[in-house]
Order: C-alpha cells, then sequence, then structure tokens
C-alpha cells in the first residue's frame, strides 16, 4: 500500500528516515520508494520477472538524465530477465549481487536514506521480492563539462586542464598528478537539502595533523541548508571572520592543487563546483603564479618582484598624491606643483572627491568588461576608458594628473587579482586617512593594514609567516624564485615532513 509523503517530513520540511525500513515484500517497498519522490516526474520504475524462475521478481528504480539508460538496460534489467537458471539457494538479493549483475560496483544495504542518496546521485535501486534489503548499482551517467583551461588561471607553459563541476573527475584529476597510495581522500556530506559530498585529500605523510584536525572539526560543526560551492565553507570556517584578507586558497588547477598538497596542505573538492580549496594559505602564495614554475626562474624572479611592486603602487599611490597635493606641497619638484595647480584649475571637486570618483568609475569598467560577453567587454573598458577620460578632462571634471594616478592604480590592481577585496578596501581606506591627516595617516593607515596581516593565522599557521622568516630556505620561494636544486625544503609550519630533496 503506497504510504502518505507527509508522514516523512518534519515541522520545517526535513525528510524523517528514522521510521523508514524495508520490507520483505516488493509491493511495499516500491510503495515507499515511489511516496518518497512523489511528484518527482525524472523517476523511472521497471518490473523485472526472470523468465525461468518466477522466484526473481525485482523493481528498479533510476532517475531519468542522472542515470545511463545503457547501463541500466545491458547490465541491470538484461541479466535479470534472461537469467537461464531454474533454481538457487539463499536471498535473492544475495544471489543477484554475486552472480547476476554485471556492475563494477555493488552495495547491498537497508538503509532508507543511503538508497535515496544514491537513487538522486544516478545510481540504480534493485529490490527483489522476499528480501528486506536492496541493492546499489552504479549506473551514473550524467554529463558534466568537458576539460578545459580555467579562464581566470591561464598560463603560457605547462598543463591546461582545469577541474570541472564533477567530484569524481576532479578527484581523478589530482589522482593522475600524484599517483602514490600515499594520497588520501575522506568525503563527507554537508547542507541538509543539498546533500553536497565534500572530499578533503592530503598527502599522508606530509601533512600537519594540527591542522587536518581543526579542519575536520570546523567541517562537522557546518549547520547550513545548501553548500554550492567551496566559498560557502570558507566564509563559514576561516579563522577570521571580518578580514579582506583570503586566508584559505581557491584554485581551478589541478596542477597548482597537486603542488600545494607536495608542501602538506589539504585540498577541499565540493560536488558541483570547479573551485577547490586549499588550505593552510599564506599571503605570499596571492602573488605567485602557476607560470612561475614552468619557465625560467630568472623571468619568473622578475614577474613576482613586480607584482610586490604593482600591490605597493595599486595601494599606496592615490593616498600618497592626495597628501602631497593636499598637505606637503613643499615635497614636490617646484615645476611639478605648478603643472599639477595648472591642470587642477577649473575642477569643480575636492581632490579626494575626484579620486574617489575616479577610482569608482575605473571599477565599474572593470566589472562590466569581466561580466560583459568576451567579445564585447575587452572592447567597452578600452574604449570606456579612453572616452570618458578624455571628455572628463575636457570638460574640466577631473584634472589629467588625477586621471594618471588612477590608470597606473588600476592597471597595477590587474597584476594582483588574487588580492582584488584587500586592495579596494584598504585603498580607500588610506585614501580617506590621507585626506584628513596627510602624510601621517598614511603611514598609520600602512601600519595597521602590516598589523592587521601580521596577526592573521590560517588553520593556527601565522598568515604572514614566510615574509618574516629568517631561514634561508623559506625566502627561496617568496619574492624571487630560486632553481629547483636550491630549494630543498618544505614550508616549516606546513608540512610534517619538511625534507623535500637532498
Amino acid at each position: 500500500m503506497k504510504k502518505n509523503f507527509s508522514v516523512f517530513v518534519d515541522s520545517v520540511g526535513n525528510i524523517n528516515y528514522d521510521d523508514m525500513t524495508l520490507s520483505a515484500s516488493l509491493k511495499n517497498n516500491g510503495g515507499l520508494i515511489a511516496s518518497l519522490f512523489e511528484n518527482d516526474a525524472m523517476l523511472r520504475k521497471r518490473e523485472c520477472k526472470n523468465i525461468f524462475n518466477k522466484k526473481i521478481h525485482c523493481l528498479l528504480f533510476f532517475m531519468d538524465g542522472m542515470a545511463k539508460s545503457e547501463l541500466v538496460d545491458e547490465s541491470i534489467a538484461k541479466p535479470v530477465i534472461e537469467l537461464p537458471i531454474s533454481n538457487f539457494e539463499g536471498d535473492v538479493i544475495d544471489f543477484l549481487a554475486e552472480n547476476v549483475l554485471y556492475s563494477g560496483e555493488i552495495k547491498k544495504t537497508a538503509d532508507v536514506k543511503e538508497l535515496a542518496g544514491a537513487l538522486i546521485y544516478g545510481d540504480t535501486l534493485v529490490f527483489a521480492e522476499g528480501s528486506e534489503k536492496a541493492l546499489i548499482v552504479n549506473s551514473k551517467g550524467w554529463r558534466t563539462r568537458s576539460i578545459e583551461q580555467p579562464e581566470n588561471e591561464k598560463t603560457l607553459r605547462g598543463p591546461k586542464e582545469g577541474f570541472t563541476e564533477s567530484l569524481l573527475m576532479n578527484t581523478g584529476l589530482l589522482r593522475r598528478k600524484l599517483r602514490t597510495p600515499d594520497l588520501k581522500f575522506e568525503t563527507v556530506t554537508l547542507g541538509s537539502r543539498t546533500n553536497t559530498c565534500v572530499c578533503f585529500c592530503y598527502l599522508n605523510s606530509l601533512v600537519n595533523r594540527d591542522v587536518l584536525r581543526t579542519l575536520k572539526n570546523r567541517i562537522n560543526k557546518i549547520s547550513i541548508d545548501g553548500i554550492l560551492d567551496t566559498n560557502y565553507i570558507d566564509e563559514l570556517i576561516r579563522d577570521n571572520q571580518w578580514t579582506p584578507f583570503k586566508t584559505a586558497g581557491v584554485t581551478e588547477r589541478p596542477d597548482v592543487a597537486a603542488a600545494r598538497l607536495l608542501e602538506g596542505r589539504i585540498a577541499v573538492i565540493a560536488d558541483g563546483s570547479p573551485s577547490v580549496m586549499t588550505v593552510p594559505y599564506l599571503f605570499v602564495e596571492s602573488l605567485q603564479s602557476g607560470d612561475d614554475y614552468y619557465i625560467n626562474y630568472y623571468f619568473s624572479s622578475v614577474g613576482r618582484l613586480l607584482r610586490f611592486i604593482s600591490l605597493f603602487i595599486t595601494v599606496i599611490t592615490p593616498a600618497f598624491y592626495i597628501a602631497l597635493v593636499a598637505f606637503h606641497k613643499e615635497m614636490i619638484p617646484t615645476n611639478l606643483a605648478l603643472s599639477i595647480s595648472e591642470a587642477r584649475e577649473g575642477v569643480p571637486f575636492p581632490i579626494t572627491v575626484e579620486c574617489i570618483l575616479m577610482l569608482l568609475v575605473f571599477e565599474i569598467l572593470r566589472e562590466s568588461g569581466v561580466r560583459m560577453p568576451s567579445n564585447v567587454g575587452a572592447a567597452l573598458s578600452t574604449v570606456g576608458a579612453i572616452v570618458i577620460g578624455q571628455a572628463a578632462v575636457d570638460a574640466k571634471f577631473i584634472s589629467a594628473p588625477m586621471v594618471i594616478i588612477v590608470s597606473v592604480t588600476g592597471i597595477t590592481g590587474i597584476m594582483v587579482s588574487k588580492l582584488k577585496g584587500v586592495v579596494i578596501v584598504y585603498r580607500l581606506a588610506l585614501v580617506l586617512l590621507a585626506s584628513t591627516l596627510g602624510m601621517y595617516g598614511l603611514i598609520f593607515g600602512v601600519m595597521i593594514m602590516v598589523a592587521h596581516a601580521e596577526s592573521l593565522t590560517s588553520f593556527g599557521v601565522r598568515y604572514t609567516s614566510f615574509m618574516s622568516s629568517g631561514r634561508l630556505q623559506e625566502i627561496k620561494d617568496i619574492y624571487i624564485r630560486f632553481p629547483w636544486r636550491f630549494m630543498k625544503t618544505r614550508p616549516f609550519n606546513i608540512a610534517k615532513n619538511i625534507v623535500r630533496k637532498g
């Protein structure tokens, strides 16, 4: 008899599986699954009776679009119907699992919650008359995006593959990079409604046990109805909830994730998201690029130094310019001061308002260029910046030096895109401090920024530990990249085994 679905739902809409049990009646078991997925048009049901043995009477359930129908037909339904055995001993389900079905992965269970989760994820459920258990048969066949190079992490050399939205495919990409039994995968299910499978992986001989224990404890405390991306997890388990700095790394590249695992870090993969989170995360990683390790170390060192310089320029320059022009004109060479004064003649806004408006316009142009289709975005950003900048200067709304300052600030900000949020917040804060206290406000703001970064931790590891380390081995991959033959150790505060080579 078919049960009413409402009896399985509590007052807040959560399904209560505790009262659900399988019976030896095929009709009751089929009614239970049908009631559980009532009004679900994607649920498919198929009845199979063996030609030679009427005792083998089965019901198959699978989800259209999630299961591969060819596998259901050829590996499950056909063997059951055409099995040329007239009699056998024992439980029907045991006999089917051991002697009939062709699938490489079969699990026997009586847990209704486990059966429901497997059905939703693309597996086929097999019920048999006279058995109080069911089989979960692997028949996953849902389509995923093909492996492509990530748009946000393109490299000139090195691998061109990126993670996809499939958890199984992502773990396979990591396994191809690290072909060792030392690579471990552990899974948990998060989200009371999404039931998202989250996997964290690590190299057992390298991982810091304290970091791993902290990560597990924080993940187990997560209570939310849905996890759709690793950023949900990042916000819920990070050390400092209010800092603009990233304390967990994010990458869409398997080679980058593998490199971080080789340093003793832990990767967190969420099903349905191509972004893989890595912890612990240090500040210096925001200024590193995958290309640094695929090109000559001379060129990669120059590129990294440019990123450090660009970070300094994009954060400091607007506030420094305001402090000089508004408070410390005596520090500006006479000819330059006269040029700035002449350019600002007729501009109706104070220099602080002028700077904030230009920074706001630049950020709007950049965001619109990112959100627009690729063939339109680049043209929009370039033409928009040229037209708006030139028109604003000609109309005396903005001075030409301010356009130059904001342009340099914006271009250098693109060099450190991983610190985009931090740069915007602190740039604005320094502009406001410099406009009220001059150079003293700028210096005070920089001191606060540095002190805040120094106070941060990522899963117990100091966020800026590499920057202030006195060990020669630790600074060989910070400001510049030394040749691989000189980098003999892993990060001291992350990996359990710090010896990399030699």
